[in-house]
C-alpha cells in the first residue's frame, strides 16, 4: 500500500512539473514536449501600452463563444472586454513567458529567445531575439502602435508561424506556443538576407539620374553639359 501511495505522489508531482514554465525547465525536458494545432480564430495577440514608450505582449483565447473576450474597436484597436465580467472558463489569458513561449522545428528553443515588442517607423513588431545574437526574427507585427491605456494593438503572425498548445504523451497543456516548422537559424539567415526599407530607399535615392536628351534644348542656347564626378 506504501509504495502504491509513494508512486501516486510520484507521478503528480512529475505532471505538475511538466505542466510549468518552459523558462524554468532544465535542457534535457525540453525535448519531451510535443505541440497540437490550435484554432487560430480563438485567439488573439495584443500588445498593451506601458509606461512612457514599452509595450507588454499578451495573448487571449475564446474559450466559449459568449460573452466576448476582445471586441475590435473602429480606429484599429482592440477593446478587452473580458475585464467587463467574471470570465472563469470563458477566456484564457497568457501574460508571460509562465503562459507562451517559442517552438521552431519541433523544439522548444533556449531560454536566452525571448519574445520581445519593439516599435520602429513601420509599427510594432514582436521579435524572437537572442542577446547573443545581433539578427532578430520577426514573428507577428502591428501597422499602427498607437498607445492607449483603455485599448490593445492587435498584431497578426508573420507567414509560416502559428499558436500551438503544449503537449506531453498526448495530454494537452496550458501552454502556448509561437510555433514554426523552420529552424531558428534557418530564420534567422532569411531574416538576415532580407533587405530592410531603408536600405532599399538609400540604394534608389543614390541611383544616378538619366541626362535629358538633346532635343529639350533646340533653341535655347548652349547645352549644358551635366558633370559627373570621377569615382576610381
Amino acid at each position: 500500500m506504501r509504495r502504491t501511495y509513494l508512486r501516486r505522489l510520484l507521478l503528480t508531482g512529475t505532471a505538475l512539473i511538466l505542466g510549468a514554465s518552459s523558462a524554468v525547465l532544465p535542457g534535457w525536458t525540453r525535448s519531451l514536449f510535443d505541440s497540437k494545432p490550435l484554432n487560430q480564430e480563438q485567439f488573439a495577440i495584443l500588445a498593451r501600452a506601458v509606461g512612457r514608450d514599452s509595450w507588454k505582449l499578451l495573448v487571449l483565447e475564446q474559450i466559449k463563444a459568449r460573452p466576448l473576450c476582445w471586441k475590435d474597436q473602429a480606429d484599429g484597436l482592440v477593446e478587452p472586454s473580458l475585464n467587463s465580467f467574471d470570465f472563469t472558463g470563458i477566456c484564457s489569458r497568457y501574460l508571460d513567458s509562465n503562459g507562451y513561449s517559442l517552438r521552431t522545428a519541433g523544439e522548444d528553443t533556449q531560454k536566452s529567445v525571448r519574445l520581445r515588442l519593439r516599435q520602429g517607423q513601420r509599427g510594432l513588431e514582436l521579435h524572437a531575439l537572442d542577446p547573443n545574437r545581433s539578427t532578430a526574427v520577426v514573428v507577428a507585427r502591428a501597422r499602427q502602435a498607437r498607445r492607449n491605456k483603455d485599448a490593445f494593438v492587435k498584431l497578426k503572425l508573420e507567414p509560416g508561424w502559428q499558436l500551438e498548445r503544449r503537449a506531453y504523451q498526448g495530454r494537452t497543456l496550458s501552454h502556448v506556443y509561437f510555433a514554426n516548422s523552420e529552424s531558428l537559424n534557418q530564420l534567422r539567415a532569411k531574416a538576415s538576407n532580407r533587405p530592410s526599407r531603408s536600405v532599399r530607399m538609400a540604394t534608389v535615392a543614390q541611383a544616378p539620374r538619366a541626362p535629358r536628351s538633346p532635343s529639350s534644348y533646340v533653341g535655347k542656347g548652349p547645352i549644358p553639359l551635366e558633370v559627373i564626378p570621377f569615382r576610381p
